[in-house]
């Protein structure tokens, strides 16, 4: 099956005072997505992940191997890959408008400006910020600078959304109110998204996969968590669904523990191999390896 997104056998390493003496951030990274899928990458800091956002966004490049994305390679940046970062990152002197009008005629510059203007509002409109538009960023809350950027970032109609803890400086009401609302965008566009977080919570309530990473340097991907809950899966609810806690604990678990001792507890580790899982998906067992679902996380 060919994936929309195939990261094949990437590493990062920077270099050292001498030939010896390089830091390896992570390597012999294999991991994909399908088209219209949200991926999830959650691991320890110094693990690399922002790197590998970076890596597919075209604002580094790797030391070792190749990503793809529909079928071509990345090569630098491109409009087809839009970022959210963690901070909102808005043109101070522009408006809400001003500011998503700007990556609209980036990506279309032969369109008229009317033409920009209602694309611009349609996005600003779905981010829930209709009225709002002649408002500069002085004028606006935290949580609303986020939408901004988060309709910034649809506007250009990428192929993939990445996003860097978008959430991450933002209260928890406002978190969950704009993690509902990326959630709710993403089903109804069929957006593939690739995201990064310290949050577990967060991971599981938006992801399709989860990929945990073992901590740097020298890190790895461990397992793909591939989510049991429902598709349709309301907030309210999380909780209560039979697999949530199973997932969330087996994720805790590798972070608290399993992080740290994933490479010495696993000698025969193959990274094109990775296990995909699915905690809880059969009731009533321990949700380890016995309930991996395929060997191949990569190609």
């Amino acid at each position: 099956m060919t994936r929309f997104i195939s990261i094949e056998g990437i590493a990062r390493r920077y270099p050292g005072k001498g030939a010896s003496s390089d830091t390896t951030i992570f390597e012999d990274l294999w991991l994909s997505l399908d088209r219209g899928e949200f991926g999830c990458v959650i691991g320890h800091s110094g693990c690399g992940k922002t790197t590998v956002l970076n890596i597919l966004a075209g604002l580094d490049a790797p030391s070792e191997g190749t990503v793809i994305v529909d079928g071509k390679a990345i090569a630098g940046t491109s409009l087809d890959r839009a970022v959210i970062f963690q901070s909102h990152a808005l043109l101070p002197w522009r408006s809400v408008l001003g500011n998503v009008a700007y990556a609209v005629a980036s990506r279309w510059p032969a369109w008229p400006a009317a033409r920009v203007k209602d694309h611009a509002r349609k996005f600003i409109a779905l981010v829930g910020l209709a009225g709002a538009e002649h408002k500069r960023p002085s004028e606006l809350s935290g949580g609303m600078k986020q939408r901004v950027g988060i309709a910034r970032a649809l506007s250009i109609e990428p192929k993939i959304l990445l996003m860097d803890e978008p959430f991450s400086a933002l209260d928890a009401l406002t978190r969950g109110t704009l993690q509902d609302e990326v959630r709710r965008i993403c089903i109804e566009t069929g957006q593939t998204s690739f995201m990064i977080t310290h949050d577990v919570d967060e991971a599981i309530f938006l992801a399709d996969k989860i990929f945990l990473m073992t901590n740097g340097p020298g890190a790895v991907l461990a397992e793909v968590i591939r989510n049991p809950l429902p598709k349709g899966r309301a907030r309210a609810d999380l909780h209560r669904h039979p697999d949530y806690y199973p997932v969330r604990n087996h994720i805790v678990d590798f972070l608290v523990t399993r992080s740290r001792t994933f490479r010495a507890a696993t000698p025969g580790h193959n990274p094109r191999q990775v296990p995909v899982i699915a905690p809880g998906a059969e009731r009533g067992e321990d949700p380890a390896p016995a309930h991996r679902l395929a060997a191949v996380a990569g190609l």
